[in-house]
Parts: C-alpha cells; sequence; structure tokens
C-alpha cells in the first residue's frame, strides 16, 4: 500500500475544511436570523447569591473566557510551543476538559441572551456583541466538525481555536467587561 493511499485519500483534507467551514457558516448565520426574528421573552436566568441575573451571566461568561485561556496557555505548552517549559501529562486531559467545561458554562448565558433577548444591533457595543456570539458558536462547530478528523494540515486545529478564543473573547469584552466597568467586579 504506497504512503499516499494509506491514511486518506488526496483532497480529502481539503474537503473536510471546506464543509466543516461551511457547516460552521451556517450555523452563525442561522442562529443570527433566529435571534433577530424571533420575538424576545424577556426571562433571566438567576442563582442564589447574584444580585442579578446580568451578574450571573457575566460572571458565567467570565469562567468560559478564563478557561479559554487555559486552552491556549495548554495548548502551547502541549505542543512545545513555550521555550524551557515541556508539559506535565496531565495538561493534556486538563486541555480536553477546560474546552468541555467552557462550552458547558457559556450555553446558559447563550440560550438566554439568544432566546431572551435575541440579535440586537442598537449600539455599535451590542451589534459586536451578537456578531461575536453567532460567530463563536460557528467557529465552534467548525472545530469540532475538524477534531476528528485525520489527516488534516498541521495549522487547522490551531486556527480554529484561535477563532473560537477570539470570538469568545469578543464576547466577554463586549459583555462582562462593559459590567464590571459599569457595576465593578459585584456578584
Amino acid at each position: 500500500m504506497s504512503a499516499e493511499t494509506s491514511t486518506t485519500r488526496p483532497g480529502t483534507p481539503a474537503l473536510a475544511i471546506v464543509v466543516a467551514v461551511l457547516v460552521g457558516a451556517a450555523v452563525s448565520i442561522l442562529l443570527g436570523v433566529y435571534g433577530k426574528t424571533h420575538d424576545p421573552r424577556f426571562f433571566s436566568i438567576n442563582v442564589a447569591g447574584f444580585s442579578s441575573p446580568t451578574a450571573v451571566k457575566t460572571w458565567l461568561a467570565t469562567v468560559a473566557t478564563a478557561l479559554a485561556l487555559f486552552q491556549l496557555g495548554s495548548a502551547l505548552a502541549m505542543y512545545g510551543k513555550i521555550p524551557g517549559l515541556r508539559a506535565p501529562g496531565w495538561v493534556g486531559p486538563a486541555h480536553v476538559w477546560s474546552g468541555r467545561l467552557a462550552v458547558l458554562v457559556s450555553v446558559p448565558v447563550a440560550v438566554h441572551c439568544l432566546y431572551a433577548l435575541g440579535y440586537q444591533d442598537y449600539e455599535p457595543r451590542v451589534l459586536w456583541h451578537s456578531l461575536f456570539g453567532c460567530f463563536f458558536y460557528g467557529v465552534f462547530v467548525t472545530k469540532m466538525l475538524l477534531l476528528t478528523r485525520k489527516g488534516l494540515p498541521g495549522w487547522t486545529l490551531p486556527v480554529a481555536g484561535g477563532l473560537v478564543l477570539t470570538g469568545l473573547v469578543g464576547i466577554w469584552l463586549t459583555s462582562a467587561l462593559w459590567f464590571f466597568q459599569n457595576n465593578g467586579l459585584t456578584f
């Protein structure tokens, strides 16, 4: 068996990337269309000990962003991109679980934003927040579709992960940071 046929067929990695990007783009667009066309329900999530539903969302978004930043650091360590640092064995599983937890923590925030408030554009910060939210889940779906594919170019997952992180940081900057600036570090 030749090396060319032993792993994947020629062209398959490029097709896998294109399909994943198209599916992710469709998710982004569908979230935006749904958020813009449905009537917001204005319900709130709240957790005992927090001053408001906005505080809950702010702190959940902050936890998700901190976990995503850990993802960046752990990925850099795992792939030897931090000079003089050899990643211990626990970093790989911690990387996987921090990603799972980041998404899990972000879901109640996203559901509330999408269902209760919808896609908003009444001021630039809110428009960017809506755009980043749709982008984040689109690139997240793209990354998840690519994660288990064999034979992809080495740049594929770092770029997808970087775009996921960019989306999440953009969401945080246009919401949680704004909340903290206006309310302090309150719970």
